[in-house]
């Protein structure tokens, strides 16, 4: 699979689509940002709990793929959802999301960045 250009929607197979979350910190990441919208690389770190550069790969592999876009704001790199996902794609995401977003431990993950001190949507403009 090789990296799509932001301007191309991406193409990609489900079967890459469910093998891409199938791994369960990418899962529970677009299902993160999913519900918040666009995030910094430190909230992922912190609401999910693991070190920033197996975060930043996993992100990496979501990027890749075209699942995710990302964009530099002084020292951060925010992700977010892909906004030009295939047609079946945009869908299956969705459902998946609603139906673990309430479920642990993806409710933990949103209960934790609420009480992240000193987030970086705090301190910049998006």
């Amino acid at each position: 699979m090789s990296a799509a250009p932001a301007t191309e929607i991406p193409e990609f197979a489900p079967s890459d689509l469910f093998r891409i979350l199938a791994d369960e910190t990418r899962l529970r990441a677009v299902v993160l940002m999913h519900a918040e919208g666009e995030l910094c690389v430190c909230e992922l770190t912190f609401a999910i709990g693991v070190s920033q550069p197996k975060m930043s790969r996993h992100l990496g592999v979501l990027r890749d793929a075209g699942l995710v876009r990302d964009r530099r704001q002084g020292t951060w790199i925010h992700y977010r959802i892909a906004p030009d996902l295939p047609a079946w794609g945009g869908p299956i995401l969705e459902s998946v999301c609603a139906s673990v977003a309430h479920d642990d431990p993806f409710l933990d993950d949103r209960k934790r960045l609420a009480v992240m001190p000193d987030r970086p949507a705090e301190r910049c403009t998006t």
